[in-house]
């Protein structure tokens, strides 16, 4: 009997927005649940994203391909990726630029949108109105100011939260609030951003900030997570943060990058989260019901993301930079020009909050509290910082109900978007096989796949 030949592979281009680790994160999440959900192999290829390569190793990308800076040739480079590898489908979030090739290429594409609170008439041109499947998270409050854009959307579907899912959470990590004496995860993220000169500003500021509010509080067990300048890594792993502990035990702290399957299992048996508000982990955290303080905002989402997880779980626990680094409402009122212009005041404001300060007084400042090592950081924004993250920390004390913000927003995201991608596959048809015949030499390539990570 003639063996019966199995289903064909297909094709599924990748790629997320060079903006942090939220987009990798749900392409994880999206990924995982296209494996288990396609009646056949897919295989995948990833453009750009090299932020978070790193975050999508374990995923089975078989190829990933950098593109150039300057539109027009991305554009080309897009398009002879999609011939060259018979794309058939593509998967992208919130790189708009990259959906908007991806569809002129000829490929439907997936959209995936977990900011749709944020955009104003002012990204309308930045945003792929016309993709295929324009897939939205949900979210706790949509502005008006977004309403006229997504109104514009030509498919657009509302999904849940895009968010990997966590192997059951220990009885030990279902508590209502953090006692002292416990484990701390802090986490700041992929802290790069287009438009962002020097991104180890904001950790030079909030990682001491955090350390001595975590010991005053009396923790004793603190790990740093996130896309760390590797400097501070090494100054935390040889102990230069020396702070006072409020108990008599000393506070261990380390420190590095956690794949994200690692990420979960820490996040589920942690004590307390202290998080700079990247949305998709204050969901991951809220699925599991773990006690969250919100950092200080990186950048303009950030201030909705902590302003939504405060009112969702009934608590005051997010901290905002001193009026002297930049007022949010200033950055709110400037977004209807579009999130660049936000973007500057918060990057200018935490900018100046750095730039100020001397590495050798932050050392023999008198404070008990303030961590050496903070750098450039002005001693007295540091000050506020880790006063308000300690105010924070003993309002979460109180207990707040953590799994808020997640009930509103369900967590079966990644599925339906990975059933959207599968329905696309169902209707769109296989690409043609090459055939035998030579075909005439065509232009040079304009890329060459990326090295692996």
């Amino acid at each position: 009997m003639r063996p019966v030949p199995g289903p064909a592979t297909v094709t599924v281009a990748v790629a997320g927005v060079e903006f942090g680790w939220g987009s990798s994160g749900k392409l994880s999440a999206v990924l995982t649940a296209l494996r288990e959900r396609s009646g056949r192999p897919l295989r995948l290829v990833g453009l750009a994203s090299g932020l978070g390569r790193p975050l999508l190793a374990g995923q089975g990308i078989e190829r990933w391909y950098d593109l150039p800076a300057a539109a027009g040739p991305a554009r080309a480079a897009v398009a002879e990726v999609v011939r060259d590898e018979r794309v058939r489908a593509a998967l992208v979030v919130l790189d708009g630029a990259a959906a908007k090739a991806l569809e002129g290429a000829g490929v439907p594409t997936v959209f995936v949108d977990s900011l749709p609170f944020l955009w104003t008439e002012g990204d309308r041109d930045a945003l792929p109105l016309e993709v295929s499947a324009y897939c939205a998270q949900r979210c706790a409050e949509l502005p008006d100011a977004c309403r006229g854009v997504l109104g514009s959307v030509r498919d657009l579907r509302w999904v849940e939260a895009v968010i990997g899912s966590a192997e059951p959470v220990p009885a030990r990590a279902r508590r209502s609030a953090p006692r002292p004496g416990g484990r701390a995860l802090v986490n700041l993220g992929g802290l790069h951003a287009p438009g962002l000169g020097d991104w180890t500003r904001y950790p030079g500021i909030v990682v001491p900030a955090a350390l001595a509010a975590l010991a005053a509080y009396g923790v004793h067990e603190v790990h740093v997570a996130g896309n760390l300048p590797r400097e501070l890594v090494e100054r935390l792993a040889a102990g230069v943060f020396h702070v006072k502990p409020a108990a008599a035990a000393p506070m261990t702290v380390t420190a590095g990058a956690l794949p994200h399957g690692e990420f979960l299992a820490r996040l589920a048996d942690c004590e307390v989260l202290l998080t700079s508000p990247g949305l998709t982990t204050l969901l991951e955290a809220g699925s599991l019901g773990v006690p969250t303080v919100c950092l200080p905002p990186q950048n303009l989402s950030q201030i909705f993301n902590g302003r939504f997880h405060s009112r969702a779980v009934g608590a005051d626990v997010r901290v905002v930079w001193p009026s002297a680094v930049f007022a949010e409402e200033t950055a709110m009122a400037l977004r209807a020009g579009g999130e660049d212009a936000a973007l500057r005041v918060v990057y200018d404001g935490i900018a100046a909050a750095y730039g100020a300060g001397d590495p050798a007084a932050d050392c023999a400042s008198p404070d008990p509290y303030l961590a050496p090592g903070a750098g450039g950081a002005r001693p007295e924004v540091v000050a506020a910082v880790r006063d308000g993250v300690l105010a924070a920390l003993r309002t979460a004390g109180r207990g707040a109900d953590w799994g808020g913000l997640t009930r509103g927003t369900g967590t079966n995201g990644a599925a339906q978007v990975a059933d959207t991608v599968l329905a696309i596959l169902a209707r769109t048809p296989l690409p043609a096989r090459p055939g035998r015949a030579t075909a005439p030499p065509g232009p040079a390539p304009l890329l060459r796949p990326a090295a692996q990570p």
